[in-house]
């Protein structure tokens, strides 16, 4: 099987100051995001060598190794494409139309997805989730990179809560770096992950 690897950035490190530096975001990407890749592709040859061997007697750790660096690995490659040096705004559409429908307006959307990322106890992430089975927006908190989320939602936008994605340009201002990345959200992207989204309608069955 082809191993997983470290996808390129859409845009230059500096592309995203001065909201985003290109040091953090260099880090970042080259140094934490490869580390989850790297610790995927181990885990997958582990869990062979494992099923080759017929001693699955580490299973447990081996399956919470996998799902740690895998939604790391997804989580971040998601968040790359959220963000975009033309981004910022509010989104237009059907996007805003449902967020104005789940959420009562963009304010109190943005509101509540700040909150839920600044207030994420010790790492982990801020999301906005399309959740199939309701046919509904929803904003939840991921501890880590894959705990206390619901398990059919579908990450629309993802905001990186975990120390090194913003102690070096930020400090301890969680709440600063989570105001500015709002000025760099690709809300493209975001409708467009939103239309794909609710073609899980079909999977589960809900209408």
């Amino acid at each position: 099987m082809k191993p997983y690897e470290l996808p390129d950035l859409p845009y230059d490190y500096g592309a995203l100051e001065p909201h985003y530096s290109a040091r953090v975001l260099e880090l970042h990407h080259d140094k934490h995001h490869a580390a989850y890749v790297k610790g995927l592709n181990t885990a997958l040859e582990k869990l062979s060598a494992a099923r080759d061997s017929g001693d699955l007697s580490a299973i447990v750790g081996m399956e919470k190794t996998l799902a740690f660096n895998l939604s790391g690995h997804v989580l971040h490659t998601l968040f790359w494409q959220n963000l975009s040096p033309t981004g910022g705004g509010r989104p237009e559409g059907e996007l805003a139309a449902a967020i104005d429908d789940n959420f009562g307006s963009f304010d109190a959307f943005k509101a509540q997805l700040s909150e839920a990322t600044n207030s994420v106890q010790g790492s982990g992430w801020g999301s906005l989730s399309w959740e199939p089975l309701g046919q509904r927006l929803f904003i939840e908190q991921i501890y880590d990179h894959q705990g206390n989320v619901g398990q059919s939602g579908v990450n629309l936008l993802v905001i990186d809560a975990w120390e090194h994605a913003y102690y070096l340009q930020y400090e301890n201002r969680r709440p600063e770096y989570t105001e500015a990345i709002w000025n760099v959200v690709n809300w493209d992207d975001v409708s467009d992950r939103f239309q794909r989204a609710q073609t899980l309608e079909l999977v589960t069955g809900a209408r």
